[in-house]
């Protein structure tokens, strides 16, 4: 089936707080059928495309009734194998700190820790969806964004019409730990020299300048770079006129801690000064966090 003629779905969940209201909301304004806390054993019937009259944007999270971490893996993984169905997990995460803060500014109690502080019921959160967070093809941090940013970055990546660009993810991950899901291109950064072997760079990670310039001498890295650059604008514009909405770029090393975070945050700045709509993940940094 072609791309054109498939059903949109958008699943939405993140962490109590984090800002899952409001990108129901948001996306509902933006034409797409909205239902929050649906049960989760009437997801798959009312995802259905035959009975799909528009695009569809459903709210998952730990108040959902019957839900449970692996049922949403299920959930998620059934929904992505449907040709007829395009399916994008958006997960809204938050720092615990800002967390905290918006729970004491609402005074609300946490709904997996009604009778404790808010802290607990936080953890407890962020360890049952973090098998969830690793499987999103969409994911934003509302830690410093305000309603109106969160509203603009929601629209570049599910608004519709000729303005709407093809969004691009990049991953950073460790090949220990296999291949992130829905992964379009892979390249394997471990040829380049690694800086785990430095002593001074041992606890960095990609993300510092001192692993970045490191990098850039090594006598490979500057045209390895410019080449996977020169593919991938290559590519961009086909897949947008191919139809697709989205393309995600992996970039693998053994431990998923340097030379990938390094090479894909200098690959997101390239592309960003290009003009072309990019988010960034670094998985094995991800799971640290949390």
């Amino acid at each position: 089936m072609q791309a054109t003629t498939q059903a949109r779905l958008v699943l939405v969940t993140g962490p109590s707080g984090a800002g899952r209201s409001t990108a129901i909301n948001v996306l509902e304004d933006l034409g797409y059928e909205a239902i929050d806390n649906l049960p989760l054993s009437l997801v798959r019937r009312v995802t259905d495309p035959k009975v799909m009259q528009k695009p569809l944007a459903i709210g998952l999270d730990s108040r959902n009734r019957d839900f449970s971490t692996q049922g949403v893996v299920d959930l998620i993984n059934d929904l992505s194998q449907k040709e007829d169905i395009k399916t994008d997990v958006l997960f809204l995460t938050c720092d615990l700190k800002v967390l905290l803060l918006r729970f004491s500014e609402t005074r609300r109690r946490h709904p997996l820790a009604p009778a404790e502080t808010p802290r607990v019921g936080i953890e407890r959160e962020f360890d049952l969806l973090s098998p969830i967070q690793s499987l999103a093809n969409v994911l934003i941090d509302t830690t410093e964004l305000s309603p109106h940013e969160l509203k603009k970055d929601l629209k570049r990546w599910f608004g519709f019409g000729e303005a709407h660009k093809l969004a691009v993810t990049i991953h950073s991950f460790s090949y220990k730990r296999g291949i992130p899901r829905g992964v379009d291109t892979l390249i394997d950064c471990r040829f380049l020299k690694n800086p785990y072997w430095d002593p001074s760079l041992r606890l960095e990670n990609g993300t510092s300048a001192a692993v970045q310039n490191f990098l850039r001498q090594d006598a490979r890295f500057a045209e390895f770079f410019s080449k996977t650059l020169d593919l991938i604008k290559y590519l961009l514009p086909a897949c947008k006129a191919e139809g697709k909405s989205h393309l995600s770029i992996g970039f693998g090393c053994t431990g998923g801690q340097h030379r990938s975070v390094a090479v894909a945050e200098l690959m997101r700045e390239a592309l960003a000064q290009s003009a072309w709509q990019v988010s960034i993940r670094h998985r094995e940094l991800e799971t640290k966090t949390i």
